[in-house]
């Protein structure tokens, strides 16, 4: 009788209700993200039936615990058949943090060491690829609170600090310290100044990308117009190309 007493208290104290509200938790938690990211999500109803992208996220989630329990090709199969629903291709090793946003999502490749923090935020045909055959760690890890722009390609074993903004089609293949913006092919890192506030919201302002190869363009045809009126005497002498006017380059001679 005794023991039949240890027993039942012992089944009576298992947490599987716990482990229900849990998961409950994070469905809710990954709702709530795509609505604080994205104004066009109305409802919760609509955010369940239409995002592609957390139907994704939770087939990898399926996918990764298979994968962790040595279900490999089971986790590799759906995690297939989550691509031809989605159009997103979720390796299922890879390790993927909260509040995880994939907005449109068509084209999203994400390889199989591929390490995300918290907070991120990944637009359609964004790849997290690997330039390498071997077969340990050879994708990108990315930072918390890290914005990756439309198109973009972020490869190799590289880390993106946090707080970082990737802008639409660049190609990273270096890494970046924190609160970093970085543009361009290949992709030119900028370190901010001040680390950018609130970190609390995701860093969408896609238009405010500084034009480094511009920028130094424009430094370079200054300086020649200084050279040159120094040459000829403080004479003035139209040079083929003139430095940017609120952004907008002029000269016939010109061209990108």
């Amino acid at each position: 009788m005794a023991i039949k007493s240890e027993i039942k208290e012992v089944q009576g104290t298992r947490l599987t209700p716990l482990r229900k509200t849990s998961v409950f938790s994070s469905i809710r938690e990954d709702i709530q993200s795509v609505k604080d990211r994205d104004p066009a999500a109305r409802n919760w109803l609509e955010i369940v039936i239409c995002y592609p992208g957390l139907h994704a996220l939770w087939g990898y989630r399926l996918t990764h615990g298979l994968w962790t329990h040595n279900l490999k090709l089971l986790a590799r199969w759906i995690s297939q058949l989550m691509r031809s629903l989605t159009g997103i291709e979720i390796h299922p090793g890879a390790t993927i943090g909260k509040r995880f946003f994939i907005d449109h999502g068509m084209g999203v490749v994400i390889g199989e060491t591929a390490e995300i923090g918290d907070n991120v935020t990944l637009y359609h045909g964004v790849t997290l690829g690997g330039v390498s055959l071997n077969k340990g760690k050879r994708h990108p890890t990315l930072g918390n609170n890290v914005v990756v722009g439309a198109g973009a390609k972020i490869l190799g074993a590289i880390t993106i600090g946090d707080n970082t903004r990737v802008g639409a089609n660049a190609v990273v293949v270096k890494p970046t310290p924190p609160n970093s913006v970085v543009v361009g092919v290949p992709g030119q890192v900028i370190e901010r100044s001040q680390p950018r506030m609130p970190v609390s919201m995701p860093d969408l302002e896609h238009n405010r990308l500084p034009d480094t190869i511009g920028e130094t363009l424009a430094a370079l045809v200054k300086h020649v117009e200084q050279l040159e009126k120094r040459l000829n005497g403080e004479a003035e002498h139209g040079p083929a190309l003139h430095h940017p006017e609120a952004g907008v380059w002029h000269g016939q001679d010109f061209s990108i």
